[in-house]
């Protein structure tokens, strides 16, 4: 977890963008529809458990490696996207456990993460502000001190992030958009056509998704950064050996290596269940991989 040192020093490290100062008052809410145009390089769907960041945080450092991002620029992102997990974490299912949702956007010299929930959400603003709040030709809603729960480590985020949007989810919900500058980001290849669904294929709440990890990524250079770092790290949380660990990520590597020819054409979809010693990958929707820790 990052601790205020790291913090601190991720920003003191960058005297190119002066730091200025976080608005007075509670952080001002702005709903804003998604683009449509926008194809997430990476979802990731698991339990808000404390522990299940570490994992999200893996898949980021996946990203930051994949793309060439430096050390700070990998240490912001960490940090910004480490910040909204724990407010999920922490305040989005009172208490209780839910879904975890988790968007990547590789940008032209940026990145976007949306971090989402589907818990208690910002307060209804229906009722709250007129129709004429409405800033129109924007398709944004001001909420203005319409808070909601939450809101630690916004202070952090806006810090770290040269954009940061907040919003209701349609169902219930909140989501944090956080737009981070990355001028040297390698391009990765057109995605084209190739939309993935960012519905479940999986029918279980976030309640009883507590050994499971759900990851879409494309495309295949992305995977190949992102899903060794991932099982590994799954793996080892199931107290896999060290020798089964290499093994797990020889394995990752060779399903991210052919992720063009999964079924949702450039995606590599997996699903990821584990218990101690154990883990069962379902990739896309026709194959299951048994990976037991054989001492």
């Amino acid at each position: 977890m990052p601790t205020e040192r790291c913090v601190a020093e991720s920003i003191a490290r960058r005297p190119d963008r002066p730091l200025a100062a976080p608005p007075a008052g509670p952080p001002k809410r702005v709903y804003r529809p998604r683009c449509m145009g926008e194809i997430p390089n990476l979802w990731l769907r698991l339990q808000n458990r404390p522990e299940n960041v570490m994992l999200v945080r893996q898949a980021l450092s996946g990203v930051a490696d994949g793309l060439g991002l430096d050390a700070i620029e990998s240490n912001d992102l960490n940090t910004a996207v480490t910040e909204a997990c724990n407010n999920v974490v922490s305040h989005a299912y009172g208490g209780k456990r839910g879904p975890l949702e988790v968007d990547v956007y590789v940008l032209h010299e940026a990145l976007a993460v949306t971090v989402r929930d589907h818990g208690v959400g910002m307060r209804d603003f229906s009722d709250q502000h007129p129709p004429e709040r409405t800033l129109k030709g924007t398709g944004e809603l001001d909420v203005g001190d319409n808070a909601g729960p939450g809101g630690i480590g916004l202070p952090v985020i806006h810090a770290l992030a040269r954009n940061v949007q907040l919003g209701a989810v349609p169902g219930g919900g909140t989501e944090v958009r956080i737009e981070l500058a990355a001028p040297k980001a390698a391009a990765l290849e057109w995605l084209g056509e190739h939309t993935p669904s960012l519905q479940s294929s999986d029918d279980r709440h976030g309640e009883d998704l507590a050994s499971t990890v759900e990851l879409k990524v494309a495309p295949r250079a992305l995977a190949r950064a992102v899903l060794p770092r991932l099982l590994s790290a799954l793996a080892a949380r199931a107290y896999f050996s060290s020798d089964r660990i290499s093994d797990v990520r020889q394995i990752a590597d060779a399903l991210a290596a052919n992720a063009d020819e999964s079924r949702n054409g450039a995606y590599l979809e997996v699903t990821a269940t584990s218990a101690p010693h154990d883990i069962e990958l379902r990739i896309g929707e026709t194959l299951e991989l048994h990976l037991p820790d054989r001492r």
